[in-house]
This record gives C-alpha cells, sequence and structure tokens, in this order.
C-alpha cells in the first residue's frame, strides 16, 4: 500500500476556488492509478475524479463534471483536484485514494482502491 497525505482543504464562498493535493509517499507513483472521493456528514462515500496512472485518462462524477479537473505530477509523486465554481452541496471531507494500475477495476466503485489518505475538510458557504 502507498501512503497518502492530503491538503489544501479550507473554508470558501460559494462560486469560489479551491485546489486540493495528495502526496503520494510511494516513489513508484505512476504505478497506481488515482481518485479522488468525497464524504459529507450522514452520507455514503462518494466518487468524484480519477486519473489513470499516465494521466490520459479522467473520469468524473457527474455532479461536478464541468467544475472540477483532475490532474497529476508523476515526477512530484502528487494528484492535484482543482475545484472551481463550487457550490454548498460540495462540503464534504475529500479523500485520495490509489489503485495499482492495470488492475482492472472500476474508478467509480471506492472498493477498487487499497490505499487511502486521512482526508481534507472542504467547507463551501452559501
Amino acid at each position: 500500500q502507498v501512503q497518502l497525505v492530503e491538503s489544501g482543504g479550507g473554508l470558501v464562498q460559494a462560486g469560489g476556488s479551491l485546489r486540493l493535493s495528495c502526496a503520494a509517499s510511494e516513489r513508484t507513483f505512476s504505478m497506481y492509478d488515482m481518485g479522488w472521493f468525497r464524504q459529507a456528514p450522514g452520507k455514503e462515500r462518494d466518487f468524484v475524479a480519477a486519473i489513470s496512472w499516465s494521466g490520459r485518462s479522467t473520469y468524473y462524477g457527474e455532479s461536478v463534471k464541468g467544475r472540477f479537473t483532475i490532474s497529476r505530477d508523476n515526477a512530484k509523486n502528487t494528484v492535484y483536484l482543482q475545484m472551481n465554481s463550487l457550490k454548498a452541496e460540495d462540503t464534504a471531507v475529500y479523500y485520495c485514494a490509489a489503485v495499482p494500475r492495470f488492475s482492472s477495476r472500476s474508478y467509480y466503485e471506492r472498493t477498487s482502491y487499497n490505499s487511502w489518505g486521512q482526508g481534507t475538510q472542504v467547507t463551501v458557504s452559501s
């Protein structure tokens, strides 16, 4: 498993932007596909976005398409989530997760991932 540490969360007004980062301890970071999930109080942990090990393929949940962008820098062992046009309903704890590449698992399912960060709180005020 790879150790993951998220950062960049905080309080922002509706319509604003935040960029989350997730740093991985693993020097073989490029051997992992990466995902972002979020969990609001009393709700399930939901898929937000995912990116393949090479960065060539990206996937998004319906509620964030057109507003959020996932990217990665394999030289820095880091994956990012740029969040624009934030809404109150984006308020949640955001988690990054990793799954070995070529595992043939669904990016959209949290059970596909075997490494998780501790999460970072994002609060959007309306």
